[in-house]
């Protein structure tokens, strides 16, 4: 017979007691970790006594949410709250340190309500995790200076030809750093890098707090920006969000790359909270690349920003090529010439070997037995599916019955052969892909890369060529020409002065003219143009919904009643549903900018009540980096 268990309490731990609550503003209102998206409002609690000094604005506390104990925020401390009755108590301080201030809790605010996000989706971007040990040997400096009013200015600086630009942000940041704070914000490890080794001269000064630093070093730089001493602070775009002191110094490094766009919902880019912190800590801007975006362009126009160029002339030339070879004919001589007396940057818009296989008989695309595409990874590799990854050493025609293949959409691996045949002899360095070279010698050799990968030499190199180049123009997104023209002039700055920018692209292409002035004026104007003309941003506002396909054709329906009933403009556009797999379609949403408010106000209502009914399976994106 078994033996009986001894009788068990469901809990055998008594909960402590709360004591007195706080007899000074006894009430803070915090947001709150819901994991939920329409329960993003503010939530009041009672404040303990003994809690009472540690509940400051800022702080992370943990406070009861339904069955659950979760982490908050304290927005305010409140002498009275509605409802009076029934409200909860504050369970315990997470963090003795405050890791926002009033300017920032109202910068995540207006944030969120300009992308139609929940606060907490913002704060998990903007506020570094917590790190105990970095906590407890911390000591708090003074924690801000309250703005004083007034809106900086936002002006955009053209990058120079010849010149590194990581080395004139960081001479631009160190001028910047005597007048305040400054914040960098970069799009990637590697310009945050090299912006940091630029700024050696004033390293004691420097806190760095994106991803590539340890957690506790992160968390640890985070909490230091709190104090008002005069720091020079980098990150990637969530550091666009770090605490600073009034009148400081924001400056966006290349404002127009897409990394600096934040991936996860509600998708805020730091270019555009950059420029709201103009008001709320009265900052001053200053956006930097070799070509504005289009949104920046739209500001230029109305003056809002203010451009900032230099003047120059590049030795410029165009040659086209009447075949498909890779090197057009006269463009040999010049690379010649560079190579005697330097590197020779190549730029080419793939890496791999060869990205496409036709039938050289027929040329019918080469696919799988699955049905993908075929590709080469090396010269002697057999074919491989781009979708199952199957090797077909044994490939056939599915038309003529034909065995012999021809590649096309040469990779950078295959142009490095073709090169190597034509200039025998001459050094080749490839980078691209997981091998990206940092730096190279300043001595004759070719220098292979793709768009991004192009190492840093000392004095430049002695020609720049980039290849295919319609190839840039061509891509299938409303970004293409913005990207392309930036690869342009970023790569063509990189050339020695003096030295040549040979393009494979007509003559007549209106980037050639703009390169050789070193003024992108007249492609920001003309693509602006284009846009007005179909109404697509940046000269309208957008919203991109991806919904499940069975709920694609109501959710349209009911965005053309909203239309039809003048809670929407009606110049309001929907196109689509356009399936984007089995399961999910996509719902684009164009409006006009004069109704930007109630635009984003009726796309966050349609997401509350999507969440209300359980329908979670969606998510929104205002104004994203492309349609």
């Amino acid at each position: 017979m078994a033996t009986p268990r001894l009788f068990k309490l469901k809990s055998q731990v008594a909960p402590a007691l709360i004591g007195a609550f706080a007899t000074e503003l006894p009430y803070a209102r915090v947001w709150v970790d819901t994991g939920v998206f329409h329960l993003d409002g503010e939530y009041d609690y009672q404040v303990p006594e003994k809690l009472s000094s540690s509940v400051k604005i800022g702080v992370r506390v943990q406070v009861p949410f339904g069955t659950r104990e979760v982490e908050a925020i304290v927005v305010a401390r409140l002498d009275q709250s509605e409802p009076l009755v029934n409200l909860k108590t504050i369970s315990k301080v997470l963090s003795p340190h405050p890791v926002a201030t009033k300017s920032t809790l109202a910068l995540i605010a207006e944030v969120a309500k300009q992308w139609a996000g929940n606060p907490w989706d913002i704060i998990r971007s903007a506020i570094p995790p917590r790190v105990a040990s970095v906590d407890k040997s911390h000591v708090s400096g003074e924690h801000e200076v309250e703005s004083t009013g007034g809106s900086g200015e936002v002006s955009y600086r053209a990058f120079e030809p010849h010149i590194d630009p990581t080395v004139l942000v960081a001479d631009f940041a160190i001028a910047a750093l005597s007048r305040g704070s400054v914040l960098i914000v970069a799009p990637d490890d590697r310009d945050i890098t090299r912006i940091v080794e630029a700024l050696h001269a004033v390293k004691d000064q420097v806190l760095r707090i994106d991803s590539n630093v340890s957690r506790s070093d992160r968390y640890s730089a985070f909490l230091n920006s709190f104090s008002t001493a005069k720091h020079i602070i980098i990150g990637a775009r969530s550091a666009v969000f770090a605490p600073l002191p009034t009148s400081s110094t924001i400056i966006i490094f290349k404002e127009s790359s897409p990394d600096l766009y934040e991936i996860r919902t509600p998708g805020w880019n730091a270019r555009d909270v950059a420029i709201m912190r103009r008001t709320l800590d009265s900052a001053n801007v200053v956006l930097c690349g070799y070509v504005p975006s289009l949104d920046v362009a739209t500001l230029i126009e109305s003056k809002i920003v203010r451009y900032i160029n230099s003047s120059a002339r590049l030795n410029v030339k165009a040659f086209s090529a009447p075949d498909s070879s890779l090197l057009p004919g006269r463009i040999f001589t010049d690379i010649r010439q560079g190579v005697k007396k330097g590197p020779v940057l190549f730029v080419l818009p793939r890496k791999g070997y060869a990205n496409a296989v036709l039938c050289s008989h027929c040329k019918n695309i080469a696919t799988c037995s699955c049905g993908g595409k075929l590709f080469l990874s090396s010269k002697n590799a057999p074919p491989s599916c781009r979708i199952c990854g199957k090797e077909t050493s044994d490939w056939k025609c599915s038309y003529c019955k034909r065995e012999r293949t021809y590649a096309v959409s040469r990779g950078i691996e295959r142009a490095a052969e073709e090169i190597s045949r034509a200039f025998a002899n001459v050094p080749i360095i490839l980078s691209y892909g997981d091998v990206i070279k940092n730096s190279v010698e300043a001595k004759p050799s070719f220098i292979l890369c793709t768009p991004g990968a192009a190492p840093y030499v000392s004095g430049g190199y002695a020609a720049v060529v980039i290849l295919e180049g319609l190839t840039y123009f061509t891509h299938d997104d409303l970004r293409a020409n913005e990207r392309a023209a930036e690869l342009f002039f970023e790569t063509a700055a990189m050339v020695e002065p003096g030295g040549a920018v040979l393009l494979s692209i007509e003559e007549t292409h209106p980037i050639v003219p703009s390169l050789y002035r070193w003024n992108p004026g007249s492609l920001l104007k003309r693509e602006l143009k284009q846009r007005e003309e179909i109404s697509f941003p940046p000269i309208v506002n957008s919203a991109v919904l991806e919904i499940p396909t069975s709920q694609a054709n109501a959710l349209v329906t009911g965005i053309h009643r909203a239309i039809s009933e003048a809670r929407l403009g009606e110049n309001t556009r929907v196109l689509g549903p356009t399936k984007l797999d089995s399961n999910k379609s996509k719902i684009v949403v164009l409006n006009e900018v004069k109704s930007q408010s109630n635009f984003v106000a009726f796309m966050h209502e349609l997401m509350r009540r999507r969440s209300i009914s359980k329908k979670l399976d969606s998510t929104l994106r205002i104004n994203p980096y492309s349609l």
